[in-house]
């Protein structure tokens, strides 16, 4: 297994830092990607945060009522080895490429 933090992401208009209201998951939670894991309130507003991924909740790195800076990470997901990587797959190659190769004679001009 591995862990993948996710960071309290920009949440626009300059705003540096949002206050944890609520946590909608606990340690040890799965939790789909796209589900609302937390509920944050900035000085403009209070919105839900959805997860950014499928995996089991490690690790809250905020209590509720707790200010959270941009950047800093809100919380840890364990994942399997082979999905904590690059999403998708990368294309294998049969065999060497081949060249083609274009020939241009020069111009008779004599």
């Amino acid at each position: 297994m591995a862990e993948i933090s996710f960071n309290l992401p920009d949440l626009g208009e300059g705003l540096i830092d949002a206050k944890v209201l609520e946590w909608l998951v606990s340690v040890g939670d799965y939790v789909e990607r796209g589900a609302p894991i937390v509920e944050v309130e900035t000085t403009k507003s209070a919105l839900e945060l959805p997860s950014p991924r499928a995996g089991t909740v490690a690790r809250l790195h905020a209590e509720e009522d707790e200010d959270i800076k941009v950047g800093d990470p809100l919380i840890t997901f364990e994942v399997p080895d082979d999905s904590a990587g690059i999403v998708g797959t990368v294309p294998q190659q049969d065999a060497e490429p081949k060249r083609r190769v274009r020939v241009q004679l020069p111009d008779d001009e004599d």
